[in-house]
């Protein structure tokens, strides 16, 4: 009889991506795969594209650190929400969960608990996302990509430092490829911006509004984010996109500079791919801080710059940054190579769930 896994996790796709690398291995070894997300979230159309995966909705409200109305009405979803996981694990019955974060995986968590069932999450950051933060009293596992992610003393036991979790989705792009997809005539550098998956209206602001200076000395692909690209916005050697699938390899491949958030994924994917790196972190205002940590452990590496989101609006900071990262891009792919990278393949992974599943 094969064996079912079920995968939670969105929100963004930091909270889905991963699980779209291991599901394909999954079903290679002749397991089931589930995915349980919200009814409306960007998980639903990434996970839509995997094949042989069901889809289940649920009810789920949204985990907030700051005052909202809404947080009143979500209050009363978060336990539908629970209700709906345990009834959907009675009725599926996994033979196991795993959980990349999100709001939604909370009621995942917690369903899985109920009906005994073990449930690994997974942490990209350097702190603990509120969502896993709840979530970690009813896991086995949480499998951390930083060292230094740390949880109460009565859950260390809990702890795997596992690395980055890398696939091959980015390797073996073309620059040939890249430089056709962008359309771009120009020998000049190329800086790739993005802002994740959902796009950063500051990131994107700051390129527009200093785009001629940029496009002096380089070309710019800008992935905005969707329902952010601004089509009045046309220049030679500029190029933008809400959202890039099967074509990132070849965008990565040519460029020689990127711009980008400080989530862990983005981070170790260039670090991986040994890019030139200008971090510009959600601020704390917008986060609980984890994107400013990630991006502060990476400058004291000597692999990437950092630009603090407030700076943006001053072109001057915004150009000089840039530049300096272009110009000491020898340097900081030098730091790479020094920083030996922890890693674990994402195959290894699915080896250490399938442990897991036949611990006592």
């Amino acid at each position: 009889m094969s064996k079912k896994i079920l995968f939670t996790g969105g929100g963004s796709a930091g909270h889905v991506t991963l699980n779209l690398t291991l599901i394909p291995h999954f079903q290679e070894q002749g397991w089931e795969t589930i995915y349980v997300g919200s009814k409306k979230g960007i998980e639903v159309d990434l996970v839509s594209k995997q094949k042989n995966v069901k889809y289940i909705g649920i009810e789920t409200g949204k985990l907030r650190r700051y005052f909202s109305i809404q947080n009143f009405f979500d209050l009363f979803k978060i336990p539908f929400g629970i209700m709906q996981a345990y009834c959907v694990i009675h009725k599926e019955k996994p033979d196991i969960i795993f959980s990349k974060g999100g709001f939604v995986s909370f009621p995942v968590i917690v369903g899985a608990w109920l009906n005994g069932k073990k449930a690994i999450m997974h942490e990209s950051d350097m702190s603990l996302g509120l969502a896993n933060r709840l979530s970690l009293p009813f896991v086995y596992k949480l499998f951390t990509t930083f060292e230094e992610t740390t949880t109460k003393p009565e859950h260390r036991s809990k702890i795997d430092n596992i690395g980055p979790v890398m696939s091959s989705r980015l390797t073996g792009g073309s620059k040939a490829n890249g430089k056709k997809f962008c359309g771009f005539k120009s020998d000049k550098p190329v800086i790739l911006v993005i802002g994740g998956s959902l796009g950063a209206d500051s990131i994107n602001k700051a390129i527009r509004d200093n785009l001629e200076d940029l496009l002096e000395d380089y070309q710019i692909a800008h992935v905005c984010g969707k329902g952010r690209m601004d089509k009045s916005v046309k220049a030679e050697g500029y190029v933008q996109f809400e959202y890039v699938g099967k074509e990132f390899k070849d965008l990565m491949t040519l460029s020689d500079v990127v711009v980008s958030r400080a989530g862990s994924n983005s981070i170790f994917e260039l670090l991986m791919l040994k890019k030139p790196m200008m971090l510009v972190p959600l601020p704390s205002t917008s986060s609980r801080g984890e994107q400013v940590l990630n991006a502060k452990s990476m400058v004291e590496k000597g692999v990437a710059e950092l630009v603090r989101d407030e700076n943006l609006v001053d072109s001057r900071e915004f150009m000089r940054s840039v530049n300096k990262t272009y110009l000491h891009r020898d340097e900081l792919i030098e730091n790479i190579e020094k920083s030996g990278l922890k890693v674990i393949k994402s195959l290894d992974l699915v080896e250490k769930i399938k442990d897991i599943l036949n611990d006592d």
